[in-house]
């Protein structure tokens, strides 16, 4: 497995989206400029060229699975996740899926959406809003990198309640760093 995070959104400017723009495929090319705004289309950008430069993937058209997943037909698996803190990219050759996300505070009424009862009293039994922000981002950044793992996308609700407790195919690694945690999920 490989992966690498970028959080120096310092560069993401317009003027890098135009140094970018000819480095990449026609393809991606139109894919960053359907973004109306400078952070997706650096985004787009940037994710991409930090899967080339590194050689991770060859260098053809991607194709989109029935739930909106890139891939490359006989290539290795990746995927990718940004956030306005960071950028993350993550290639294996088995299923693999990366989440990246800024701490941020989840109100209740979202807690009780996407979070089961175990999870509820994990991010609640934080000692101030502080560490119920990490503990809430740590466990979304590992259900998001589950569920891009398995290429299948968000369904509903009660699918984010059960995504690790129901956990018995996928090992999680989850770093925290000042302003952002990132999740990636492999097969075990």
């Amino acid at each position: 497995m490989r992966f690498v995070v970028f959080d120096n959104m310092d560069e993401c400017t317009e003027a890098e989206v135009q140094r970018m723009l000819p480095l990449v495929s026609a393809t991606r090319r139109e894919q960053a400029l359907r973004y109306k705004h400078t952070f997706g289309q650096f985004c787009c950008l940037k994710s991409w060229l930090m899967l080339h430069e590194r050689e991770w993937l060859p260098n053809e058209q991607w194709a989109y699975n029935e739930h909106g997943k890139p891939y490359i037909a006989n290539g290795p698996e990746f995927s990718i996740s940004h956030c306005k803190e960071g950028i993350a990219v993550a290639v294996d050759d088995k299923p693999i899926g990366i989440d990246i996300e800024g701490i941020r505070h989840a109100e209740d009424d979202l807690l009780r959406r996407v979070m089961n009862v175990e999870e509820l009293e994990q991010v609640h039994s934080g000692a101030n809003e502080q560490e119920q922000a990490r503990i809430f981002t740590r466990l979304w950044t590992q259900k998001e990198a589950v569920v891009k793992a398995q290429g299948v996308g968000i369904a509903s609700f009660e699918q984010l309640q059960q995504v690790l407790a129901q956990n018995d195919e996928w090992t999680i690694e989850t770093h925290e760093e000042e302003k952002y945690i990132y999740s990636i999920a492999y097969k075990k």
